[in-house]
């Protein structure tokens, strides 16, 4: 139940108008990230992550720039769809799968029917694994909380590899 009410706490913060205005703002800039062939969601992430420092020190809080740093991610994985259909080429490897279909829709002139199909599957995608993740967000963590202390890592990484050695050889 604690679950739902940070759930709702979250919308209500993300429906604060700077926050909807920043939403806004990192999707466009997004579709542009993605769109352009060879930069993906997550270099788009990168090169405007330093943007995240005047935001916070315009909102006053560390929300508003994730917020904004999540719509970019989004638009982008939505932006490689634009290039894959409308010149074959694809965005991110992310939108390979879209050229098979988008780019022949569009050879025919029905580009717009491809890129509502990407729009519907990249909204279902993330409202899916947006639920799950945050579904099995407790259990998750607390599994990350039993892995203890960093300095077990290298014996634990070594029999990983041996298991992996013994089995296939």
């Amino acid at each position: 139940m604690d679950i739902l009410f940070a759930l709702f706490d979250g919308i209500l913060i993300a429906l604060q108008p700077m926050n909807l205005g920043l939403a806004i703002l990192g999707v466009v800039i997004g579709l542009f990230v993605g769109a352009m062939p060879g930069l993906g969601s997550v270099n788009g992430v990168a090169i405007l992550l330093p943007f995240t420092f005047v935001i916070q020190g315009i909102s006053g809080d560390a929300t508003s720039p994730m917020i904004f740093l999540a719509a970019v991610y989004y638009g982008a994985m939505y932006g490689g769809a634009i290039s894959s259909v409308a010149l074959g080429i694809p965005g991110a490897s992310t939108a390979v799968a879209t050229t098979f279909d988008g780019r022949p829709l569009a050879l025919q002139g029905k580009a717009h029917i491809a890129l509502m199909a990407a729009a519907l599957a990249s909204f279902a995608g993330a409202t899916v694994s947006n639920m799950m993740f945050t579904g099995f967000a407790p259990m998750l963590a607390s599994v990350a909380l039993d892995f203890g202390n960093p300095g077990n890592i290298r014996p634990d990484a070594a029999g990983l590899r041996d298991v992996c050695r013994a089995w296939w050889g």
